[in-house]
């Protein structure tokens, strides 16, 4: 196998030089723009509408193509990280992601927005992956926790801020600023990267595995449309069931393959890891509160509270800010020693759980009680979801960095798709249930009250929707705690039986032809 560099070593985090943290800082800014184009759009919709004469399956696709075509992409993103080099592919996702997002900024019809969208989720893959794995690379394991704390912090912090930066651009300027503004910060960071990141690879004479990479593609993307198209077009429509059909069935012919294949994407061994599968389980009811919560929390704000938008995305905020500052002081990081994974876990997503129990139960009147359970909300988040992501990656050989990241964020986006699913459907039915004769049968808040007469009928309508509402919350905090427990269990285990990937490392980390993974020196 030819060498990366000509001084090239076994693939290790380097010393700890000064510029660790810089680098951090720079990937962080360009995670951030990732996460903000998830939700940004949201608040733009009016505008596409009015100056595109775009149609509501147009503004659909606009906001969905870039979470779709992402979530499709990010085994196969990580995959070529490892292959083909992190830092090479982190440079390649700045410039996708800037150049499309210039073409949305410039885009004349809703066809070129949604193509450019796209082109944004190929680059979005791209960072979501490479950062992470970047991260595993420059940290050693002492500074890797907190480091992975500051990198998840952009995530809560991505949620919140997306509808507020998103509502002060269009106070100023035209919908094509949410995009032209990550021009400079893919800029920057392109040239931070070419300068401060080091570059490694792990499996460059390997043969690519194209088929799992299509198979993953396929099924990845099937599974996310089926999730967002559910609620839109009904749970038990024709194009929902068949999204899901084909999802299922291509994931499933990805595991066969790669169970057979013999350099696979992805390692399917994996899952006979307990610490794996408990740090598997535990992301995706992290991510599935955290997606569920923020879906129940701003209907909660809106429609029982009655705050407009930009009031509600202001309330939303002490979540995001008890996120960033546990994670940027580093308790997490100084607690994980002394409680260890299994306790941090339990620990964070049993405060998870408690937060919305809160929320539910106290929040109903007024926002002062749902601001006690945003704050132990964010408590838990910080504890629990850089623990989560830590015990994936370390439970995933240094070579498969890239795709130990794109597992960590296909979790994610399956994660927090299946919240909003499972606990819209509960609020639904809840709601349905507890609906006054005269509204029977409505399936939305808007139309229920459209069939109202009496102030005391529509008092009825909206009690039924605020207790749908906490039931929902009620039951998401059930599954976050369970899920916490489960999760704890399985990596206890896991510690007492000494399982863990260290005896499959030697395996893993080398190639076919017996060749190592490489890193160059920082340049």
């Amino acid at each position: 196998m030819p060498a990366v560099a000509s001084a090239a070593t076994p693939l290790q985090p380097p010393g700890r030089s000064a510029t660790r943290w810089l680098i951090l800082a720079v990937i962080c800014v360009a995670q951030l723009t990732v996460v903000l184009d998830n939700t940004v759009l949201n608040v733009a919709v009016p505008s596409l509408t009015e100056e595109m004469g775009a149609t509501t399956a147009d503004v659909q696709w606009m906001i969905n193509a870039y979470s779709l075509v992402q979530s499709g992409l990010l085994l196969t993103a990580g995959n070529s990280a490892d292959r083909y080099g992190r830092k090479k592919m982190l440079a390649v996702g700045l410039v996708l992601f800037g150049v499309a997002s210039l073409g949305a900024a410039l885009a004349q019809s809703p066809g070129q927005l949604i193509a450019a969208r796209a082109g944004m989720g190929i680059g979005g893959a791209l960072l979501v992956t490479t950062t992470l794995a970047v991260v595993m690379q420059i940290f050693d394991a002492a500074e890797r926790p907190k480091a992975i704390g500051i990198w998840s912090s952009v995530n809560s912090l991505g949620f919140a801020a997306g509808p507020l930066i998103g509502g002060s651009l269009l106070d100023h300027f035209w919908w094509g600023s949410l995009f032209l503004v990550n021009l400079p910060v893919a800029l920057i960071g392109l040239v931070a990267v070419v300068a401060l990141v080091p570059e490694s690879q792990s499996r460059g004479s390997e043969r690519p595995d194209l088929l799992g990479a299509l198979l993953s593609m396929i099924g990845m993307a099937s599974v996310v449309f089926a999730i967002i198209d559910g609620p839109v077009s009904g749970w038990l429509s024709g194009r929902v069931l068949v999204s899901a059909a084909v999802g299922i069935i291509g994931l499933a012919v990805f595991a066969l393959w790669e169970l057979h294949v013999p350099h696979p994407m992805l390692d399917m061994h994996f899952f006979r890891n307990r610490r794996f599968i408990g740090a598997v389980s535990g992301g995706i009811l992290v991510a599935f509160g955290m997606g569920g919560s923020m879906f129940l929390l701003t209907q909660h704000l809106q429609l029982v509270l009655g705050y407009g938008p930009l009031d509600a995305g202001l309330r939303m905020a002490p979540l995001a800010v008890t996120v960033i500052l546990v994670n940027f002081t580093g308790l997490g990081a100084r607690l994980m020693p002394r409680v260890g994974t299994p306790g941090m876990i339990v620990s964070g997503m049993t405060l998870l759980a408690a937060g919305l129990a809160a929320i539910s139960t106290l929040g109903g009147d007024g926002y002062g009680g749902m601001l006690t359970g945003l704050i132990v909300m964010g408590v838990g988040v910080a504890l629990a979801m850089p623990t989560m992501a830590n015990a994936i990656m370390s439970a995933i050989p240094p070579a498969k960095a890239g795709v130990g990241a794109g597992v960590n964020g296909t979790l994610m986006e399956f994660g927090q798709g299946l919240g909003v699913a499972v606990l819209g459907a509960v609020l639904n039915s809840r709601f349905v249930a507890l609906l006054p004769l005269v509204a029977a049968g409505a399936g939305a808040l808007p139309a229920a009250l459209a069939r109202t007469r009496t102030d005391a009928e529509r008092a009825a309508v909206h009690d039924a929707f605020a207790s749908g509402i906490g039931t929902s919350q009620l039951v998401g905090a059930a599954a976050v705690f369970l899920g916490g427990l489960i999760a704890a269990v399985l990596l206890r285990r896991a510690e007492r039986t000494g399982q863990d990937v260290s005896s499959d490392a030697s395996s893993a980390t080398t190639s076919g032809d017996g060749s190592s993974p490489t890193v160059s020196a920082a340049e």
